[in-house]
């Protein structure tokens, strides 16, 4: 099983460069179906059909999975078995149907660009240091002024430390993009690169910790999680929301979707498709709040 599990990982790594994250929670999940299987070969397991996938779910949604849970297992256990089959020569390397379980569908709530920038201020004057205020500040208009994700932005390293107009980007899958980069946005990255006491080799982590060593995402997190509550943000309010924000602020204000899924690096135009529900329940939000009709409601006979 060993074996099996190993060549599974190597291929989610080399061959299709997913996170480490995905690739561990995929690996798990194979080695929770071989457990529960009599496979030892991949002509073993590519045997195995929608039956053993179903009774794998119904296991693991007795341990308390939740829906969401499910579907991302079932998604793994599709892809290990149609890479099973492939191993195994088999001419269909098509993985078993079976119907996930039913998601509801959350919209990402963005803030709006007054609180994203008064949220990078605020932690900024939180740090007892200077210089960690000014990091910090640099990384969250990262977030919110080009779109990057948080492990995006910590992932930059002393060669960005003079930045340009553009950044390149490697995101999720070791997808490569092309970012604009805002003037404010060089100005509070250079800020901290004068202030920051570390010595910003081209080939080290840009953004430092206290003692030199990579910036951690959970104290970025951490001082998000302090601070929004003392602004009146919510709780949904978090480094990822910053992403959110500028995808939703750039369509409203007139971006096409192409344009924006190149931005975010989006692997398909259906994921940035959802920014254009957020950005209806916007303006819809705002006619409420701002049109008399729906101030009061109307009297009877109007």
């Amino acid at each position: 099983m060993s074996g099996l599990l190993a060549r599974w990982e190597s291929h989610l790594a080399s061959e299709r460069r997913l996170s480490p994250h995905t690739v561990r929670a995929y690996v798990r999940a194979a080695e929770r179906l071989l457990e529960e299987t009599d496979a030892t070969d991949w002509q073993g397991v590519a045997k195995l059909e929608a039956p053993a996938l179903r009774a794998q779910l119904a296991r693991r949604r007795a341990d308390g999975l939740s829906n969401r849970s499910a579907a991302r297992e079932l998604s793994a256990l599709r892809a290990f078995l149609a890479f099973a089959r492939a191993e195994a020569g088999f001419d269909d390397a098509q993985a078993p149907r079976l119907r996930g379980p039913r998601i509801k569908r959350t919209l990402p709530r963005p803030v709006t660009p007054d609180e994203a920038v008064h949220l990078a201020e605020r932690i900024g004057e939180e740090r007892r240091e200077e210089w960690t205020g000014l990091r910090d500040r640099a990384v969250l208009l990262l977030l919110y002024g080009a779109g990057m994700r948080l492990g995006e932005a910590l992932s930059l390293t002393g060669e960005h430390a003079k930045i340009g107009e553009t950044i390149r980007v490697i995101g999720k899958g070791g997808k490569t993009r092309v970012v604009p980069i805002l003037p404010a946005i060089r100005s509070a990255i250079a800020a901290y690169v004068a202030a920051c006491p570390h010595d910003l080799a081209p080939d080290k982590p840009l953004f430092r910790g206290q003692r030199g060593g990579p910036l951690s995402p959970g104290l970025v997190q951490k001082a998000m999680a302090q601070v929004r509550g003392e602004i009146g943000l919510p709780a949904n309010a978090t480094p990822h929301a910053l992403r959110h924000s500028f995808a939703t602020h750039l369509l409203g204000a007139g971006a096409d979707l192409r344009s924006l899924q190149e931005l975010l690096g989006h692997a398909s135009l259906g994921s940035t498709q959802i920014y254009t529900e957020v950005d209806a329940a916007s303006l819809l939000d705002t006619y409420r709040n701002a049109h008399p009709r729906e101030k009061t409601a109307p009297e009877r006979g109007d």
